[in-house]
């Protein structure tokens, strides 16, 4: 995905440096960076009708651990949270795609009441969660973001760097990446990248609303304004790329505090990176080492994972073995 990121980027750069037109987005299935070659054509077109004709289909598990055998199936647009815990906090997790087609196949293929939403009506997708942390947790190094078992430097095109930083600016001036390390990652400060940010009052259980807004309540709001949060999302972002800023703010034990992170940059229904005015379909990158797109929350100093959410794109003999076993629960 970080590589689609920068293929994309590099691609309209070098587009719009040779004076050539750049093919902005224009429908369903378009999947395209700049006037592609012939040869890019088809691969467009082969990848279109891969995702059409059922050969791909995306799963998403979360779990308190990187260990895919903590982690369970996220029932995709429905009200019904995935619940976990570890000895950090506790956590209920919910997840939004529009025009979702994968597993479990009884998923709705959206959540119409998220995405008609005045807040959410351009998102494609959202990992939504509430959670309690266990203990007191600092929030100056907790960070959100993708991380990679496996190195994608080989896939990496040339000027990546070059591309991250434009990246940067259009979506979140405090990711930080090491995109050529053999396990590497895409992390920002989570309270500068998290889109809706809510402190709640202490409570046993997280709870999960339809829409999670900006603010807080009860003795949440005042844990705010005491240590100056910005009211408004933007500004709260802003505020958070400073380290003493996020330093004055700690995850309190039994607090309960809730986020929604989405955006309309990643395309799900058609495994595509869309940046304004184009976008590119990202199934080039695909293979049986590279089909998870993995975000974590985590404490960056220490290196504890405070839980993971999965999103697999399923092919081949795995999605096969996927859909047989889901055949002979619904027979049972």
């Amino acid at each position: 995905m970080v590589s689609a990121v920068a293929d994309t980027v590099l691609s309209v750069v070098k587009g719009r440096h040779n004076g050539d037109t750049v093919t902005p987005v224009t429908g369903p299935g378009n999947c395209t960076a700049g006037a592609p070659s012939p040869r890019n054509r088809s691969a467009s077109v082969s990848s279109t009708a891969s995702i059409t004709d059922g050969k791909y289909r995306l799963r998403v598990t979360a779990g308190p651990s990187l260990d895919p055998d903590t982690q369970q199936v996220v029932r995709v647009n429905t009200a019904e949270p995935c619940a976990f815990e570890n000895d950090f906090m506790k956590v209920e997790v919910k997840v939004r795609i529009k025009n979702f087609k994968g597993l479990p196949s009884t998923c709705p293929p959206t959540d119409a009441t998220y995405f008609s939403h005045p807040l959410h009506t351009s998102d494609r997708y959202s990992i939504a969660f509430s959670f309690i942390p266990k203990r007191t947790l600092p929030a100056h190094s907790a960070f959100w973001g993708n991380e990679f078992s496996r190195p994608i430097r080989d896939r990496l095109p040339p000027g990546f760097n070059t591309a991250f930083n434009i990246v940067k600016k259009i979506i979140d001036p405090g990711l930080e990446c090491d995109a050529y390390a053999d396990r590497p990652w895409l992390l920002g400060p989570s309270l500068g990248c998290w889109f809706a940010f809510w402190v709640g009052e202490k409570a046993e259980e997280p709870g999960m609303p339809e829409i999670i807004k900006e603010g807080g309540e009860g003795s949440g709001l005042e844990v705010r304004r005491k240590i100056g949060v910005p009211e408004d999302a933007k500004e709260r972002r802003r505020w958070a790329l400073n380290k003493e800023n996020r330093a004055k703010l700690v995850f309190e034990q039994g607090r309960e505090y809730r986020v929604d992170f989405f955006n309309p940059y990643l395309d799900f229904s058609k495994f595509s990176v869309c940046l304004p005015g184009f976008s590119v379909c990202v199934i080039k990158y695909i293979d049986d080492k590279t089909h998870k797109l993995r975000y974590v929350f985590k404490d960056k100093e220490t290196g504890d994972i405070y839980f993971a959410v999965t999103f697999t794109l399923l092919f081949g003999q795995e999605l096969e073995q996927a859909l047989a076993a889901e055949a002979r629960a619904r027979d049972n």
